[in-house]
């Protein structure tokens, strides 16, 4: 028994406790620091700074993220998510341009920032942000007018000395010109946008994204200033050699959403898509946006993925839209709810009823080849003879398969286009 030696976590190799302390939230690793000098640099440790995430920390302030930015944020950081003051009694401003400059020098490899209920107000441009990010994604927060400009507003001395140098380099000559406006066109480097019940953001803000050069996909969810209009004047407009220019050229997916929360007004910005815009690949509609934009697909003549999701959907609706759209590769429809219409049945319905199962079992024949399966849906269709037809319905939906008529359409008129259906229900309403 005196041989036995008890082990602490001073045995434990070094990769080790790095495994372990990744297990813990940013406040929970600062604290871990400051039990002893070993613990302090293996929480610095830049592998357990890659993605951090402070939107679980209350009471977060500027200060605290000075102190995160000196002592233990740097190279390793990919992946930043903060939350602000909006919704807090301290209700304020989180960032500053000094904090974001600082960012920037010091986490040269910092791909994603995502912010949540931030005013944004403050800050002059998104110039400001970090310019090797890629992903920018914006929850509920707000925006000054120019935020989206490549060039900070009112910048001063700033502006004096921008032109001085362009002035000087159109007189050295026309490559140091190009050089120079090729560095100031390319200054914003995101390639991906998500705005999430963004109230400030309006069509000017849209416009504005017409110069980001690199900008491939776009999700606009419940921006409800944004309007046809605004969408329509950003479609690319003028061709040269068949590509694209002026506009978003560039883009390649946009979704758009709008589901309904209380005060909103409807804008259908999805209408501004009838005008076409040539090269995008990608269409996501969400909400009540889904039936103004399904009236405008057929002027996407590159459309070649489309999502429909959270909104009610009727078989005529998909088929008159999907009907010219050869070029469609996949199709999916999430959280959709399928309006099937039919008659009310007689006063006693028994032999409706039973057509009506008889009908769904011959369309699923083809597919189900399993016998024990086959066996289970016609003792299904017996005993559904005396019920009513919205229960047999209902018993035999398929989640991957809810309205096997749909699938048999768009199978016909679409024969390369693979089908996805994800938490859907059907709807029986009685004429």
């Amino acid at each position: 028994m005196a041989d036995i030696k008890t082990c602490t976590l001073d045995y434990f190799p070094e990769n080790i406790l790095i495994d372990i302390l990744s297990y813990l939230n940013i406040k929970e690793l600062v604290r871990a620091g400051r039990v002893c000098k070993r613990w302090r640099r293996l929480v610095k440790d830049q592998r357990l700074w890659r993605n951090v995430d402070l939107t679980t920390w209350k009471g977060i302030t500027l200060h605290l993220l000075w102190v995160l930015l000196r002592q233990y944020l740097g190279c390793g950081l990919r992946c930043l998510r903060l939350r602000g003051l909006l919704l807090s009694a301290r209700a304020g401003k989180l960032l500053s341009e000094s904090w974001l400059q600082f960012l920037a020098s010091k986490c040269p490899r910092l791909r994603r920032l995502s912010l949540f209920h931030a005013d944004l107000r403050g800050l002059r441009s998104c110039s400001l942000l970090p310019r090797t990010l890629q992903v920018l994604e914006l929850h509920g927060c707000e925006l000054p007018p120019g935020f989206f400009s490549q060039s900070p507003p009112d910048s001063g001395e700033e502006g004096e000395t921008a032109a001085t140098g362009s002035l000087q380099s159109a007189v050295g000559g026309d490559s140091k010109s190009g050089k120079g406006q090729a560095s100031a066109v390319s200054s914003i480097t995101i390639e991906t946008l998500v705005l999430d019940n963004v109230p400030s953001f309006t069509d000017q803000h849209l416009q504005s994204l017409s110069s980001w050069e690199k900008l491939t996909r776009l999700e606009l969810r419940d921006v409800i200033r944004v309007t046809a209009a605004g969408v329509r004047n950003c479609a690319p407009k003028e061709f040269v050699l068949k590509n694209p220019t002026g506009g978003l050229s560039r883009l390649r997916h946009l979704e758009m959403g709008n589901f309904g929360r209380p005060g909103y007004r409807l804008q259908m910005a999805s209408l501004g898509l009838g005008v076409g815009w040539p090269g995008l690949e990608e269409v996501s509609l969400g909400g009540r946006e889904v039936g103004p934009g399904l009236l405008c697909l057929r002027r996407l003549r590159d459309l070649h993925w489309l999502q429909l999701r959270s909104c009610r959907l009727s078989e005529m609706q998909v088929l008159r839209s999907c009907r010219i759209l050869r070029g469609l590769r996949r199709l999916e429809f999430c959280e959709v709810d399928f309006q099937v219409h039919q008659r009310q049945p007689d006063g006693e319905g028994g032999e409706w009823a039973g057509e009506g199962v008889e009908e769904e079992e011959e369309i699923r024949e083809p597919e189900q080849r399993d016998p024990a399966v086959e066996g289970r849906a016609d003792e299904g269709g017996e005993e559904g003879e005396g019920q009513e037809p919205e229960v047999v319905l209902e018993g035999q939906c398929d989640e991957t398969d809810p309205v096997p008529t749909i699938r048999r359409a768009l199978a016909k008129l679409l024969p390369h286009c693979t089908l996805v259906f994800t938490g859907c229900k059907v709807t029986i309403r009685y004429d």
